[in-house]
């Protein structure tokens, strides 16, 4: 029998794209070009013939693009009220580790199952955006083997799935003006992978929280140190458990030495992501950090909010 195709492109702005082979990380900033604003609002608003273009071309590869706006850019760009939560990435200082907050103006998540689509696409992005934008970090991402890091581990297994996944990541009633977007935060790590492989494999599973062969879940610690899997899950006062969506990537070059995960997540609520920094990077208690933090370095730390679809495609109605 033969094997079923999507017949249509992914719809734009869809943040629960499904995970894919290979992505594309670019973040721009926006230059000081007197029509700068206008190229940006005409662009954005098509972005979804954009994708059009190069999804056509093979409707099995799962072509998508997710368009973030960053904090200082959201009021030129858009002219419309901004998102409850939106603010810049605020850098967590922590006794050993920081997240550093690094500037960007747009995040164009592009993901596909083929890296040629990638290419063509930010290839005609760019094309149109000409000198209205200039790159601040561009970022090619792949999947290793069954969806693992490149430290070894199965990435993304806490991420919500079904019917959860509306609910993790777009924001609703409690702020109408922005309903049917999300916020993002992205963070590129780049790991000490010599010092990591001379851990013993346990001692790599407890600072995980989870087994390294089979992704099964360790029981947390009754007190004293977190594992990762701990600290990075979080829940409210009332206990219950706040989840956001991932689509981590690993990149690098064995060449050059360079091993990292590039992080990304998105949220219905920013101050989720914000309280699992303040726990990795900080310590709960304070000054029991995140251990993984020990072998993995952040050298960017940026916000953005991923307007609906149609929040887009009204920018160029003036």
């Amino acid at each position: 029998m033969a094997k079923m195709c999507r017949r249509v492109p992914i719809e734009s702005q869809r943040v629960d794209a499904p995970l894919t082979q290979s992505a594309t990380f670019l973040v721009l900033s926006i230059t000081d070009k007197p029509d700068a604003i206008r190229t940006l609002r005409s662009t954005l608003a098509s972005i979804d013939d954009l994708a059009k273009n190069v999804a056509i071309r093979d409707l099995g590869a799962s072509f998508a693009c997710t368009v973030g706006i960053g904090s200082d850019a959201w009021d030129r760009v858009t002219g419309l009220p901004r998102p409850a939560e939106l603010h810049p990435f605020p850098a967590v200082k922590g006794a050993v580790h920081t997240a550093v907050s690094t500037p960007g103006d747009l995040l164009f998540h592009i993901r596909a199952e083929r890296r040629d689509l990638c290419f063509e696409f930010e290839r005609q992005l760019m094309d149109r955006l000409g000198t209205a934008a200039a790159v601040v970090d561009e970022t090619v991402g792949f999947r290793y083997f069954d969806v693992r890091d490149l430290l070894g581990f199965v990435d993304g297994t806490a991420n919500p799935v079904g019917p959860a996944v509306g609910a993790a990541v777009l924001v609703a009633e409690e702020d109408a003006l922005a309903v049917g977007g999300s916020y993002i935060v992205v963070q590129k790590y780049v790991h000490d992978l010599p010092a990591w492989q001379l851990l013993p494999a346990e001692q790599q599973e407890a600072i995980i929280g989870r087994t390294k062969w089979d992704n099964v879940e360790l029981e947390d610690a009754v007190s004293g140190q977190c594992s990762h899997k701990t600290l990075a899950t979080i829940e409210d006062e009332s206990g219950g458990e706040h989840e956001i969506l991932r689509d981590n990537m690993p990149f690098g070059s064995p060449g050059s030495g360079e091993f990292g995960t590039y992080f990304i997540g998105y949220s219905r609520r920013l101050w989720v992501i914000e309280r699992m920094m303040r726990r990795m990077f900080v310590g709960d208690p304070p000054g029991l950090h995140d251990r993984l933090l020990n072998f993995s370095t952040p050298l960017t730390g940026t916000t953005f909010f991923a307007p609906s679809a149609s929040l887009l495609a009204s920018l160029d109605s003036d």
